[in-house]
């Protein structure tokens, strides 16, 4: 049983949404990302999905694209990103969703319980500057909060290693070639969270991902145009 993550998928079967317009790579990019899914992933193995899962409005229209994941080997763990404005309410999205896509919000997924495994996480939000807006402040401590309840959800339940998944970046670099951290970053810190997966940034952004270890967690960039639309395999024995 293997865990694998891929963020981004930018899926779009309800109505036309050419992607190419963010880079030649992104042509027919459901079709590479299929492919390459099939190769890699087993019906045994996991595969986290870090949000933007698909430009769908509304709930319904996000159906077609369900279906196509759907069809696709292996258990689906779905964050929510920016762009994914059909997400509702919990019981609603998980009404929609076929069963082999398990959405988490507030809540954890059980990767592994007899190694204690758990995936947690939310959507996160932009890091915060001296000139953010009350607006911005709101929406990220409202999405802190939700990651310290799936965290904890997953603590409660006795999961030891808990392995988070964030759309936004929860750290990024300095002009010193530093690296500057969030308190998304404090919070998985004090819960000695192992492993945390992000993605959001494409094209020239790629430069500005930060990988490795920060403060004992293994940080994964795993947007799908800076894995070419291939599922990464995530180390899950620290």
């Amino acid at each position: 049983m293997k865990l694998f993550a891929i963020s981004d998928l930018h899926l779009s079967f309800h109505r036309e949404k050419p992607m190419d317009i963010f880079g030649l790579n992104w042509t027919d990019h459901h079709r590479k990302m299929e492919n390459n899914w099939k190769k890699a992933v087993t019906d045994e193995d996991t595969v986290i999905l870090g949000g933007d899962f698909s430009w769908a409005l509304k709930l319904d229209e996000v159906v077609p694209d369900a279906m196509f994941v759907d069809q696709l080997p292996g258990q689906k763990v779905l964050f929510k990103g920016n762009h994914d404005y059909w997400w509702q309410s919990y019981t609603k999205v998980k009404q929609v969703l076929p069963s082999s896509l398990f959405p988490v919000q507030n809540n954890y997924y059980p990767f592994d319980r007899n190694a204690g495994i758990a995936l947690c996480g939310t959507r996160g939000w932009s890091m915060l500057r001296e000139d953010s807006t009350e607006h911005d402040r709101k929406i990220f401590n409202r999405e802190l909060h939700r990651l310290e309840l799936s965290l904890d959800s997953a603590r409660q339940d006795g999961y030891e290693q808990l392995i988070v998944t964030l759309h936004y970046p929860p750290l990024a670099k300095d002009q010193g070639g530093g690296v500057v951290v969030s308190e998304f970053v404090d919070l998985m810190t004090r819960y000695h969270v192992s492993t945390c997966l992000y993605g959001h940034l494409h094209g020239e952004d790629h430069q500005k991902a930060v990988t490795g270890m920060v403060r004992d967690v293994a940080f994964y960039f795993v947007s799908s145009d800076y894995l070419d639309f291939c599922p990464l395999e995530i180390e899950t024995t620290r």
